[in-house]
């Protein structure tokens, strides 16, 4: 009986699909139109870049350095047992999350990795990573959610008002990434064309004030400028030579061109009124540029692709 009852079921499902259209007369699909390709979130125009121009008006040397470890903030961050680290996932080389490990990787980490061994004696277990965005590197630092901000982030007088920095422990120099078949040499020959730039970055500010009249196009990551490249949507890249030379790593169409332009000194972002473990990072650094830990992490990461560079010289206030 139930079996005569499923076949029934099944003949009149057959009955009513073919009261709806015959085999030879297929429905038509909804009319498809032209679309653009899909762009990363938060994508935006011109803005007023937060970190303002990257020349200094002001001294922008940092503390003389003092490896103690009794200063408050420093005490602080060793009884607590972590240090949390503001840092990136998205720059290749410098700061990036490797898929097939799980692991943060690149330079700056690495300077990360240092700060931590000098206070616990190893880094491992002992490191609170913080993923930001460009944008938030003053604002976790202004409310105290992370101890340091390591983040190919420049030193600048307009930054020096709401935080402060390390000691110089590389230096940049801002320049173009283009497709290799665009015919673009260099930032003059951007002229009402569209370049991408991450929000609050001293690259957007320069692109804005780009004699050649770019127009500028902020986005939250380095990386979304790279996909919007791929997709179209932005003609160059313009930032850090070092941050451009890992797109170029990852994407073998693409390629840096022209001189570098500005000159980036990174920094190592403390909260304001923390100056002892200013002077704990800036013995640390000092430490790893003269014990070849510097050049050894340069060499892996950095030399391959821009070549051969020593630690940037660095004076005291």
């Amino acid at each position: 009986m139930r079996k005569l009852r499923l076949a029934a079921l099944l003949a009149a499902f057959a009955l009513f699909g073919a009261a709806c259209g015959s085999a030879g007369t297929p429905v038509d699909p909804a009319p498809v139109g032209s679309v653009q390709p899909p762009m990363p979130a938060k994508v935006g125009g011109a803005e007023k870049a937060a970190g303002g121009s990257a020349s200094s008006s002001c001294d922008t040397r940092s503390l003389s350095p003092d490896p103690s470890l009794s200063g408050s903030t420093v005490s602080k961050i060793k009884q607590r047992g972590r240090i949390i680290a503001g840092v990136d996932q998205t720059t290749y080389l410098f700061g990036f999350l490797n898929p097939a490990t799980g692991n943060l990787e690149g330079f700056d980490i690495e300077i990360v990795k240092q700060i931590a061994d000098a206070i616990f004696g190893t880094w491992q277990g002992h490191v609170q990573w913080t993923a930001i965005p460009s944008s938030q590197r003053e604002a976790v630092l202004e409310n105290h959610t992370v101890d340091i901000v390591v983040r190919t982030y420049s030193i600048t007088c307009d930054r020096l008002q709401k935080i402060d920095f390390s000691s110089n422990y590389y230096q940049a120099g801002q320049r173009v990434l283009v497709r290799k078949d665009s015919g673009i040499t260099g930032l003059t020959d951007l002229g009402a064309k569209k370049v991408c730039a991450a929000s609050s970055s001293t690259s957007l500010q320069a692109i804005q004030n780009a004699p050649a009249k770019p127009i500028p196009v902020s986005v939250s990551n380095w990386s979304d400028c790279l996909v919007l490249m791929q997709q179209g949507q932005v003609d160059a890249i313009s930032t850090d030579d070092v941050i451009l030379a890992g797109m170029a790593k990852q994407d073998p169409n693409v390629v840096v061109v022209g001189a570098p332009f500005t000159k980036e000194n990174y920094g190592v972002g403390v909260a304001k009124g923390q100056e002892d473990l200013v002077r704990f990072v800036n013995s640390v650094l000092d430490t790893i540029r003269g014990n070849g830990v510097w050049q050894q992490n340069y060499d892996y990461w950095v030399a391959p692709v821009l070549g051969p560079a020593t630690p940037p010289a660095v004076s005291y206030q």
